[in-house]
């Protein structure tokens, strides 16, 4: 990150896709449609995946989920490819830890990754509820993609990129674990920061 003195090195200007549809995979409805914001973490999750650029012209990959109550990441994984495996670990590790009640809504794009085989099987296993973005309109998962310019901007001088796929999981895990989940503050949570929203919402549940 540039305020812990990072360089910057160029890279090439041609950007990956990150969202490739499946057109035999079975999708279900965005359950989001007309319904109220969540009033508690672990009511619903949105998830998205990013490219970040490394030294070469070469790319990494990170998949994240995001709590929209809270706005937390609540989990994320990061790799030099995208294939299920790189949404499915991520999942893992939040579903692990959170360990959610049934009826949690699990929202993303239609990207492959999300609408696999695998991938529902996952949320359904975890009785959880599949939810995926209307075709063509990515205002749908506008949450989950919100923060990635912000996140590159403050990860990354203009122009620059990691040296490494080891650089680049150390600089995300800082600022995705320590400072955005429970340094960084949000005007939406009432200018606390995503620990703190937590720590309050289950203080006001005792």
């Amino acid at each position: 990150m540039r305020r812990r003195g990072l360089r910057a090195l160029s890279t090439c200007p041609q950007r990956p896709r990150t969202t490739v549809a499946d057109p035999a995979a079975v999708v279900a409805e965005n359950l989001s449609l007309g319904q109220p914001a969540s009033t508690a973490p672990n009511q619903v999750w949105v998830g998205d995946i990013t490219y970040l650029p490394l030294v070469g012209g070469r790319w990494c990959y990170l998949a994240t989920w995001r709590d929209t109550c809270s706005r937390r990441v609540v989990g994320w994984h990061l790799d030099q490819h995208m294939p299920t495996e790189l949404v499915l670990t991520a999942l893992e590790q939040v579903l692990t830890l959170r360990q959610p009640a049934s009826g949690l809504v699990i929202h993303a794009d239609r990207g492959s990754q999300y609408t696999s085989l695998a991938c529902r099987t996952r949320i359904e296993k975890a009785q959880a509820l599949a939810s995926y973005s209307r075709p063509g309109n990515p205002y749908d998962n506008a949450q989950a993609e919100a923060g990635w310019s912000t996140l590159k901007t403050e990860l990354l001088p203009h122009g620059g990129a990691f040296a490494s796929l080891e650089e680049a999981r150390l600089e995300v895990a800082y600022y995705l674990d320590t400072y955005f989940n429970l340094d960084r503050r949000h005007s939406a949570l009432g200018y606390r920061s995503p620990h703190q929203f937590e720590r309050d919402f289950q203080s006001s549940l005792s």
